[in-house]
């Protein structure tokens, strides 16, 4: 194994374990040390409150109509797609993709851990603005799309080089 495929592989799984530990360690503050679901909703700043909510669907509450087979289906969904990522990470070369990886690897497995402990998705964050009230999420969720967002940026200037370089030929 190469250098660059080992540091690669370092910094995803770091990422993976930092998104894992921040995550469930939010969770359990706010389940077991401010007691949220008891309070329901706490005022931070006029922007942003932590406010209870067990997500039994997936993002934005997609798929919420599943019942109980929700819990199970989106627990498979997504140890099927931490495999397929713990595969590409074992491949890539490309740091910023390792770190994406880890990322969303990490939030997945987060969520899968409140589906399995729970029956649902622990989501306290709750940003809103101007009369205008965003979907309440967690750390996890937060990684997710964060993560993804680097592979997707990281594929946009991937192509972007290799048009490039096809057009010096």
């Amino acid at each position: 194994m190469s250098g660059v495929a080992w540091r690669c592989r370092a910094i995803g799984a770091a990422l993976f374990m930092l998104v894992l530990l921040l995550d469930q360690g939010s969770k359990y503050w706010i389940l077991h040390v401010l007691d949220l679901p008891e309070r329901v909703s706490v005022p931070v700043l006029p922007v942003f409150s932590l406010t209870m909510v067990w997500n039994r669907a997936i993002t934005f509450g997609m798929l919420g109509g599943l019942a109980g087979m929700g819990r199970i289906v989106f627990t498979v969904a997504a140890l099927a797609v931490v495999l397929g990522l713990t595969v590409w990470l074992a491949r890539t070369t490309r740091p910023w993709v390792a770190g994406g990886l880890g990322a969303v690897m990490g939030g997945a497995i987060g969520n899968v851990i409140d589906r399995l402990h729970y029956g649902a998705v622990v989501d306290f964050i709750h940003l809103h603005a101007f009369g205008h009230s965003f979907y309440v999420f967690n750390l996890a969720d937060a990684s997710i799309d964060c993560g993804v967002a680097i592979l997707l940026f990281d594929g946009l200037i991937e192509r972007r080089g290799l048009a490039g370089a096809g057009q010096e030929r």
